[in-house]
């Protein structure tokens, strides 16, 4: 069982264990963090930060090569839902518990299913279709009305849920003509450059003097998490590891019960239980569709 963790899936699934831990954790420190400095300030940080680190992590090996790319119009228009679904997070945080919010948005991939059917005319089984029934009905059992998260404040993980689909299609069709790390780079500096001209009006200088570990935490956490994510689509196939992005759920639970004393009612768990499964078993269903086009290809 040891040698198991020593090979390429067993690394890759560590690594996205570690990957959804970073993002739990992400979401727990930007709540608190919202509270202490404008929001604003907080994201042109968190991507500034990505960007400024690949550079400095990167470019002493790729050189110019960080800076090539063979889809520049999709790196911007990815890089803009990346920002788009970040601020629908910080804001969203504010007024959501870490883990209904992360149960919500993890209903992601079974809308990207929706969207490729929809969008790119991909076939869609009715396995599929049912799944994405139960879970939007694991959505309506965490969001219920009389619950703890319902209101207005549901239009933030509604829209981080689109724009994040979108986000993943986009990453999908992508992946396979350019570098993960010069993505990574142009994520952060397209992220950075949207900031710059809306942050001016929201700089605090005391405040980050004040509060830098919590600006340095939630840029730190952010870059670390998706280069982790990197690494772990590196040593693994998307079929192996997606399942395991599910452990987010637990991961951001965890960490509302032990910093803000909050856990979800037995109806909010079991919809979070039955998105959960949902999305589990999307990802069983993609694991066997890519391991049958492989031994088709093989025969």
């Amino acid at each position: 069982m040891n040698s198991f963790w020593r090979t390429r899936q067993g690394i890759g699934i560590l690594l996205i264990i570690l990957a959804t831990f970073a993002f739990a954790a992400l979401d727990t420190a930007t709540k608190h963090a919202t509270t202490l400095v404008p929001v604003l300030m907080l994201l042109w940080f968190r991507y500034a930060f990505q960007a400024v680190v690949t550079f400095a992590m990167r470019f002493p090996v790729q050189r110019g090569g960080l800076f090539k790319t063979a889809n520049p119009r999709f790196q911007a228009l990815r890089g803009t839902l990346l920002l788009v679904t970040s601020a629908c997070s910080f804001f969203g945080l504010q007024q959501l518990p870490v883990g209904e919010f992360t149960a919500i948005v993890m209903l992601t991939p079974l809308v990207a299913v929706v969207l490729a059917a929809l969008v790119l005319k991909t076939p869609v089984s009715r396995t599929r279709w049912v799944l994405m029934l139960f879970g939007f009905l694991g959505v309506l059992l965490v969001i219920r009305p009389g619950g703890k998260v319902f209101g207005w404040a549901l239009l933030f993980p509604a829209l981080l849920v689109t724009t994040y689909a979108w986000f993943q299609m986009l990453t999908s069709q992508m992946s396979a003509d350019e570098n993960p790390y010069t993505t990574h780079f142009f994520t952060g500096l397209v992220g950075a450059l949207l900031m710059t001209p809306v942050v001016i009006f929201s700089w605090s200088t005391p405040a980050l003097l004040a509060h830098w570990p919590w600006f340095v935490l939630v840029g730190f956490l952010g870059t670390f998490g998706h280069l982790m994510l990197i690494r772990a689509y590196m040593h693994a196939s998307a079929a192996v590891i997606t399942p395991y992005l599910y452990t987010q759920i637990a991961f951001a639970t965890l960490c509302g019960w032990v910093i803000f004393d909050h856990v979800p009612d037995a109806v909010a768990w079991a919809g979070i239980l039955v998105i959960a499964v949902c999305g589990v078993c999307n990802s069983m269903i993609t694991a066997r569709a890519f391991a049958k086009a492989a031994s088709l290809r093989v025969g």
